[in-house]
């Protein structure tokens, strides 16, 4: 394959008018517009039919992490506004769940909206409390709450962010509660207006459980009940891994190569159970809903082989440019191997979960050991996920494939980008 460290990105570029953007979900999920990619075949249909053109028997994996409401806005006594982004936590991390759940103060690498008007000291807001979301049991429960305080202080400055710590009152309150509270779904940026109430609802899977994404993994923004009740009356089975989006999703490549652009990293959290189900399916057809879940599945097959050249390892994770490089490059491994190695150290480490990170750079000429067919949306021009779109068309039989489909799509009115229509890939 061509190196990909030498990819041009104005190779993957479109021109990509603001009027096919799509500011709001469609009224309904499932009736957002669906393309059909099968070796350089297309074929339209709507999200609600998707089970029609899956493989019976076949196995879907969605990714069910949950979005926070992690902007937050502060106004400063002299009017001016600053917004706050959370991007991840700044502390060690063991797994999300318990940060999500701390109690009064945490640290958070962040992004700063109006930094030059933050000079010093605390900015504070009122916190509405509701007793309900009290992080204690419900002999602390208060029959009238009222009103508590929200702090942030600036604790650092970091080459590409900042670092806030943040302290509230009542302590007992638990961080995703606090956001809840005063947060705002961190719509992205190409979404150029103000959240509504609508956006609480529909910038979220139905099937959202693990809090910690700051973008949604949108492919399954279109899955309905209706849809699930479909696939399993075709005997497809689903099962969900978790990766938490990270604002780096949205980052364009700013690189004239790919040698040059960092790939950002993002949290995995697999349950023992989930990975035992996937090795139990794949011989199937597998479909990954969205490019978080493909990165993942991916991903799990590499740290796999990882632990084929070390099982002593104490962790594995899996950085930008590993796989493309020897020894990793070399090796010729099934996908069953490779994930029944990951799972017998999991075994041996006494571990129900993995929770690592994974900075999987996925580009053209990459071959692919898990997934057979992945549900997306249009993405932006110049991005790595662009990038995977373009990987998983293939330049056979159709070169520069992704050409194709996405000019289909921008000359048949379909949406793009976070809320936009989607498409069905098969590998």
């Amino acid at each position: 394959m061509t190196d990909p460290k030498k990819i041009s990105i104005l190779d993957y570029s479109y021109a990509l008018p603001d009027e096919k953007i799509a500011l709001h979900p469609a009224l309904e999920r499932d009736a957002s517009k669906l393309l059909i990619w099968n070796k350089g075949q297309i074929q339209e249909d709507l999200y609600k039919n998707i089970g029609d053109h899956l493989p019976e028997n076949s196995f879907l994996v969605f990714n069910n992490t949950k979005v926070i409401k992690a902007r937050i806005r502060f106004q400063k006594p002299t009017g001016a506004i600053i917004e706050i982004f959370c991007l991840e936590p700044y502390e060690t991390i063991n797994e999300y769940s318990t940060i999500m759940q701390k109690t009064g103060t945490v640290k958070w690498k962040c992004m700063i909206g109006g930094a030059s008007k933050w000079k010093e000291g605390w900015l504070e807001k009122e916190l509405a409390v509701d007793s309900r979301r009290l992080a204690v049991g419900p002999e602390n429960f208060q029959e009238n709450a009222g009103n508590g305080k929200f702090r942030a202080e600036l604790v650092e400055k970091l080459s590409d962010a900042y670092v806030v710590s943040f302290s509230w009152e009542p302590k007992e309150l638990s961080f995703a509660a606090v956001l809840e509270s005063i947060g705002d779904i961190p719509l992205p940026p190409y979404i150029k207006r103000k959240t509504d109430d609508d956006d609480t609802g529909r910038y979220q899977t139905i099937y959202a459980k693990d809090e910690g994404s700051v973008a949604a993994p949108t492919a399954g923004l279109h899955f309905t009940d209706a849809i699930f009740n479909r696939l399993h009356k075709k005997n497809i089975q689903t099962d969900y891994v978790t990766l938490h989006v990270g604002a780096g999703t949205f980052k364009p490549v700013s690189a004239a190569t790919m040698a040059d652009h960092a790939m950002h990293a993002e949290w995995i959290d697999i349950d023992i159970h989930t990975l035992e189900n996937l090795l139990n399916n794949i011989e199937k057809p597998i479909t990954a809903v969205g490019t978080t879940t493909l990165r993942t599945l991916e991903s799990l097959y590499w740290m796999g082989c990882k632990l084929i050249l070390d099982p002593l390892l104490n962790q594995v994770s899996l950085d930008q440019w590993e796989i493309y490089a020897s020894p990793l490059a070399a090796l010729q491994i099934t996908a069953d191997k490779a994930l029944h190695s990951l799972l017998e150290w999991m075994k041996l480490k006494q571990l129900e979960r993995l929770f690592t990170q994974t900075r999987l750079l996925i580009v053209p000429g990459y071959r692919f050991r898990v997934a057979n067919a992945i549900i997306t949306n249009f993405h932006q021009p110049q991005s790595t996920l662009l990038l995977l779109v373009a990987a998983a068309i293939g330049n056979e039989p159709v070169q520069d494939g992704w050409k194709k489909l996405y000019q289909h799509a921008l000359d048949h009115d379909y949406r793009f980008l976070s809320y936009g229509d989607g498409s069905l890939i098969f590998i």
